[in-house]
């Protein structure tokens, strides 16, 4: 049977009768984090594999990467124009901020983490463990200590698309940069291709991806432990994802066709609560906007946005 909401994006979209067919409830609760008279917006097209936004407050702008392009874009709130921040960027993947504001990035062809402090000059927290380089940084959070958690999955270097095609030195990873000494050490192993990660809004669970599988491990005294399956897609995988304020975890998802293609919202207790359908994979997402209630959403080649009745942790 033809699903409508994973339709919603054959028509023309300059007039959108409410509700949007393109968010899609599953679980009554969904009603309560959606504004029913609001429409999911492109709002710029025009890269190869858009990735790891990030929202500056302090600017009204939102941050990502385009990855085989080689350079991270800006689109700026106010005017509605985007234009490269940093170029070239090192096959830039996965962003946030830590605790000061200071951008940190995921870098595939450099194969490193980095920090551009305030002045624009970038310091690599981390590019190598035990004598051997990482494999491909690809996405990173920051904790409540401001310590710096990132996955090193390797698909940077699988071709020359993303990167320079290499041989791992590695296993895949996932490592914590202690924010006191800047040391890298292995935080969680045994994860097949670990992706995607964000912490709950008490930054008491870790949650992380492995392809169609989302893991979440508790927090003890700055450690990972007790991981287990928190949800799983039927087809198609994870990517990037964020937690709001409520402990709701917007997860992008993609390569299921229509219908799995876009952003699944999942409750605390790991209910699917309701997704966003996209035309395109959706590869990574953050909160931002002036309340923190805008959804930004990078997917394949584009950046889209939705506002909704919630805010990010």
């Amino acid at each position: 049977m033809t699903n409508p909401h994973a339709d919603a994006w054959k028509h023309d979209r300059t007039i959108v009768r409410f509700p949007d067919m393109a968010v899609e409830v599953v679980d009554q609760r969904f009603h309560d984090l959606i504004i029913w008279q609001e429409v999911v917006e492109r709002l710029w097209t025009g890269g190869r594999w858009t990735e790891g936004p990030v929202w500056f407050g302090d600017g009204r702008y939102v941050l990502f990467s385009d990855i085989p392009n080689n350079r991270m874009m800006r689109w700026d709130e106010v005017t509605g124009r985007v234009h490269p921040f940093r170029v070239p960027a090192n096959n830039s993947n996965g962003n946030t901020r830590d605790r000061l504001g200071r951008l940190i990035t995921c870098e595939h062809l450099t194969r490193r983490v980095t920090r551009t402090e305030h002045d624009g000059s970038i310091t690599v927290l981390m590019d190598a463990y035990a004598g051997k380089r990482l494999n491909a940084p690809n996405d990173v959070v920051v904790d409540a200590d401001n310590a710096v958690w990132f996955t090193d999955p390797g698909w940077g270097i699988t071709n020359d698309y993303e990167g320079d095609a290499a041989t791992p030195e590695l296993p895949q990873h996932v490592y914590r940069i202690d924010p006191t000494n800047g040391f890298g050490a292995v935080a969680i192993e045994g994860i097949e291709r670990p992706n995607g990660l964000c912490f709950s809004p008490k930054a008491d669970l870790l949650y992380v991806v492995s392809r169609t599988n989302m893991l979440v491990y508790t927090m003890v005294a700055g450690r990972a432990v007790n991981g287990r399956e928190f949800a799983r897609l039927p087809r198609g995988n994870y990517d990037g994802m964020r937690c709001d304020m409520y402990g709701n975890i917007w997860a992008a998802t993609g390569n299921g066709g229509a219908g799995i293609d876009g952003v699944h919202c999942y409750a605390p207790d790991g209910t699917l609560l309701g997704r966003i359908h996209l035309p395109e994979v959706c590869a990574n997402v953050c909160f931002g906007g002036i309340k923190r209630n805008r959804l930004f959403m990078t997917a394949s080649r584009s950046l889209y946005s939705v506002y909704l009745n919630t805010r990010g942790a």
